[in-house]
């Protein structure tokens, strides 16, 4: 018997649209099952302010007539009451891997800007450990520098980010997270990555069969 993962991925988001009240600062996130969410919030015709995270999230949102922010002046929002996005991996110590949208830099800020950070995903997400590739995001001004210095880094045949860097993978190990994480973050030349620590988590929604299981980091 096959199992239905769009089945999934909406009732996790459905989940975490039930979650929301009037009122509230929502970050949007980027890709199919952040896109369930955008179908699943619209629907519930609350009174919102959203950020997105990408063109095609902002894009999908007017669509559905949500009301939208900036999220790049210094005069308007700087906090939000939740963030719910989708992710690429979720490992039960509660890091996850985002970015196969190529949006993670600016997904990564709403979520670190978010007082509870939702995320979404079905049951083929959920990973035993953390592997490759994992997403980065790269300035173009001594991009050969970069990759010689990352070494197992392979830029990734796709549009610019959001914001214009250039999208690429580490394909190298990744034993561990948070030490892969550390080097990524000191290494010049990388904007970001896509792990994120289970510091910024808050829970995970995970869509199994016909049934959602809520999962909290740590």
């Amino acid at each position: 018997m096959s199992t239905d993962f769009e089945l999934e991925k909406r009732l996790a988001a459905e989940a975490a649209a039930a979650l929301l009240a009037d009122g509230m600062t929502v970050g949007l996130g980027t890709g199919s099952t952040a896109g369930y969410f955008l179908a699943a919030l619209a629907a519930r015709e609350l009174e919102l302010v959203c950020v997105a995270t990408s063109p095609a999230t902002e894009a999908e949102a007017r669509k559905l007539g949500l009301r939208l922010e900036p999220f790049d002046s210094t005069d308007k929002l700087a906090r939000l009451d939740i963030a719910v996005d989708g992710a690429d991996q979720v490992a039960g110590d509660g890091w996850i891997v985002k970015g196969g949208g190529g949006a993670h830099t600016r997904e990564k800020i709403v979520a670190a800007a978010a007082e509870r950070f939702v995320v979404i995903v079905s049951s083929d997400k959920v990973v035993d450990e953390i592997g490759p590739p994992i997403p980065l995001e790269l300035h173009a001004f001594g991009l050969a520098a970069t990759l010689e210095r990352l070494g197992d880094a392979r830029i990734r045949s796709a549009p610019a980010t959001p914001d214009e860097g250039v999208l690429a993978d580490w394909l190298g190990p990744v034993d561990d997270p948070a030490e892969l994480a550390g080097r990524l973050d000191t290494t010049p030349g990388v904007v970001e990555h896509g792990l994120f620590a289970p510091e910024l988590v808050s829970e995970i929604l995970v869509g199994r069969g016909d049934e959602v299981e809520r999962i909290e980091p740590g």
